[in-house]
């Protein structure tokens, strides 16, 4: 294994990070019945047969999502899931297993999911667009080869990306890249069969991604994460170590030359992961904002009482016009969220049916589409933190028990939606209506 130096400041970090011992996992044996019957339907053909799987993945889930979110266990069992319902291939070429399906229809499946258990809705999210990222910016041949190892392998996707940070290098030794660094976010990596990683090559400006395989020495999960919300992500960091990958695997670059293809890499199409990304945050939003409606609901019906100091009491809470109020203010905003979604990754569809092949997008409707997604992010980011906080207004005091996990959704909105100040998105936007301006693609836009 080719080795090279560590620059100073990542190897303070490696050193300082002291993995924790390996949490238990969930076994994949708990959800054998349901394994096998997905094997014996084989995968759906239609996007309304999809959104049928995706349900019932979702009503699986949620039977036990709240004892599961307080275990914290490593959802193996909740990822194996995912494989054997076929949902991980949704976006797949059929040619090699997959799903044949569009974003469209793919964001639905996250949301849908979302709704019985956050953490596994925004696990698929995640996969889909990191198993996308050869599509994107690889070449041809990259992108034809991923495609093949995914689907033929049924692969989960993880992520270790955080360019922010500038926390990973990439030098050149005996032949091969070497990648040094340190990511505090990895979310789904530790169960994953492949992780995307990124750093800068030799101290230039330019980023290089590649995918390699998760079981390898040099990629050392600390088993941190700890969060108030999406406990079951595997978000904690990771150390780097002298991890080796060939040039062929270097996506969007040119083996022989060692360099960038810019027309690639820089061009507007290879920037649309940036709206994917939060397109696939807003979706699994409106699912668990959708799931504490649903959960808050059955807790109405069965065990919320009436006030009866009213001046008008009511012999049921589902008299009581607050509740039905509450319910209904909040049943409307996620309506208009959902509707936006949609029209979002109708046009997310539109663009790749029109231009996945090609990638010939012009700047404008790498814009346009990106400010149509961050309408969406602003409207969910406020619509789901309301909704998931009000629950407790038409429940009681309690449903503040600890056993009926019902904080859950608002911690795994409230925990996800800092990922990326919406204030500067306000902002972002109302430079694109009032002066007809589209962002400068980067990390967040």
């Amino acid at each position: 294994m080719a080795q090279v130096p560590v620059p100073e400041k990542i190897a303070v970090l490696q050193s300082k990070a002291v993995p924790n011992p390996a949490p238990p996992a969930t076994d994949p044996k708990v959800y054998q019945e349901h394994h096998d019957a997905f094997a014996a339907e084989g995968l759906p053909k239609t996007p309304e047969a999809w959104l049928e799987r995706a349900k019932k993945v979702s009503d699986i889930l949620a039977v036990d999502a709240a004892a599961r979110n307080k275990e914290q266990k490593t959802p193996r069992a909740e990822v194996a899931l995912l494989k054997s319902s076929g949902l991980t291939k949704i976006l797949g070429d059929p040619k090699y297993g997959g799903g044949g399906q569009n974003w469209d229809t793919a964001l639905k499946c996250v949301r849908q999911v979302a709704i019985g258990d956050g953490s596994i809705g925004m696990l698929l999210g995640y996969h889909l667009m990191w198993s996308r990222i050869a599509a994107i910016v690889g070449t041809e041949e990259q992108r034809e080869r991923y495609e093949k190892l995914i689907n033929e392998n049924n692969y989960y996707v993880g992520g270790a990306v955080n360019p922010r940070d500038n926390d990973s290098v990439i030098a050149e030794a005996g032949g091969k890249l070497v990648l040094n660094g340190f990511k505090n976010f990895t979310t789904g990596a530790a169960v994953s069969d492949l992780v995307v990683l990124e750093g800068v090559y030799d101290g230039a400006e330019d980023h290089i991604f590649a995918l390699v395989p998760t079981n390898q020495p040099g990629i050392v999960f600390l088993n941190n994460w700890n969060n108030m919300g999406l406990r079951l992500t595997e978000s904690g960091a990771a150390k780097l170590m002298q991890v080796n990958f060939p040039w062929e695997d270097a996506l969007g670059w040119n083996t022989e030359t060692k360099t960038a293809i810019k027309e690639l890499v820089a061009g507007p199409f290879s920037t649309i992961m940036v709206p994917i990304i939060q397109l696939v945050f807003a979706n699994f939003y409106i699912g668990i904002a959708y799931g504490a409606l649903r959960t808050g609901s059955e807790y109405t019906k069965t065990q919320t009482r009436a006030w009866p100091f009213s001046h008008d009491p009511k012999s049921s809470p589902l008299e009581e016009h607050y509740i039905l109020a509450r319910y209904g203010k909040s049943f409307a905003s996620l309506k208009a969220a959902e509707a936006l979604a949609d029209k979002a990754g109708d046009e997310l569809a539109a663009l790749f049916a029109a231009h996945g092949v090609s990638r010939d997008i012009t700047e404008r409707q790498r814009g346009d589409l990106a400010e149509l997604v961050t309408a969406l992010k602003i409207v969910v980011t406020h619509t789901c933190l309301e909704v998931t906080s009000s629950i407790f207004e038409v429940t009681g005091s309690r449903s503040t028990s600890e056993r009926y996990g019902f904080d859950r959704f608002w911690k795994d909105i409230r925990t996800h939606t800092l990922h990326d100040p919406v204030a500067y998105k306000e902002t972002e936007l109302g430079r694109y209506y009032l002066l007809d301006e589209i962002p400068k693609p980067s990390w967040y836009t």
